[in-house]
């Protein structure tokens, strides 16, 4: 049985990889399809896979706490299930963002030396990244809805 340890480390190796595929995806455009839906679709569904096993084992290793309060996350997050759980939450969904902000930027002819460190950004600290990606956007004058539609 895979331990909580075992799937943050995993979890981890398997975002990276994904996270590089992405920054390298703003120089070669032949390898975005198979990128972005690698990493827009397959590896969040996988970390979907590994946040419910997570979730479930933690509920079942006694995990109490909840969402209502700051107290109640802290005690929730004391299950190292479902602090796993929490992490891949964030490596799923921030990586889902990375992979909307690549399709943007490529569909918006955005720089590719400015794609990567705002991937890094949003790898590193989510929002920012995406604080940043739509702050270039707006310096070229493109509106993000026309290209996320």
């Amino acid at each position: 049985m895979l331990t909580p340890d075992d799937v943050f480390a995993a979890s981890n190796s398997i975002a990276l990889v994904g996270w590089l595929a992405l920054g390298l995806s703003a120089f070669l455009a032949r390898i975005r399809p198979t990128v972005w839906i690698s990493t827009g679709i397959a590896v969040p569904a996988l970390f979907a896979v590994a946040y419910l096993g997570s979730l479930i084992a933690g509920l079942a290793g006694g995990a109490s706490g909840g969402f209502g309060s700051i107290d109640e996350v802290r005690a929730l997050f004391q299950n190292d299930h479902a602090l796993t759980a929490g992490w891949i939450h964030y490596l799923a969904f921030d990586l889902i963002v990375g992979t909307l902000i690549a399709r943007d930027a490529a569909r918006a002819g955005t720089p590719a030396i400015l794609v990567p460190p705002t991937l890094a950004l949003t790898f590193l600290f989510g929002p920012v990244g995406l604080l940043t990606y739509v702050i270039i956007r707006i310096g070229q004058g493109g509106r993000l809805q026309e290209s996320l539609s």
